[in-house]
């Protein structure tokens, strides 16, 4: 029980301050436990890497970010914590198909009147390998 809520503790943290530079070795220390055993149960419990988690924040707070359009890809880039133009427009192509420019181009009115709690849902990123049929 007690990992579960540290667990919890660490998303929340990644979910606050994704936007800084964050790390699996800093979460596990605030966390009092090492990476490796961080990473192992995070992925248990959560699915995922806490590395895949952050980088899905960061993705869905872009695309929040891109649909507004009042900014261009590469402030949106350093917005939310990438530190590489590069490695963002690799990151959000392979989790939303599209590069950023596309998807702000293509998609700047995607979410114009629907509620925000609504939008965050309809428009939340899905791995392009978990949308493929099995």
């Amino acid at each position: 029980m007690r990992d579960l809520v540290a667990l919890r503790r660490v998303r929340d943290r990644m979910d606050r301050e994704y936007a800084k530079p964050l790390n699996v070795e800093e979460l596990a220390r605030g966390a009092h436990v090492s990476a490796g055993h961080l990473s192992r149960e995070f992925r248990r419990v959560y699915g995922e890497s806490p590395y895949s988690y952050l980088m899905t924040r960061r993705i869905e707070r872009a695309m929040t970010l891109l649909r507004r359009g009042d900014l261009s890809v590469t402030e949106v880039c350093f917005e939310v914590g990438f530190s590489s133009l590069g490695t963002f427009s690799t990151r959000f192509a392979e989790l939303v198909g599209v590069p950023p420019s596309t998807y702000r181009r293509d998609h700047s009115q995607a979410a114009a009147g629907i509620p925000a709690c609504l939008a965050k849902q309809v428009t939340r990123p899905v791995r392009i390998q978990e949308a493929r049929p099995r």
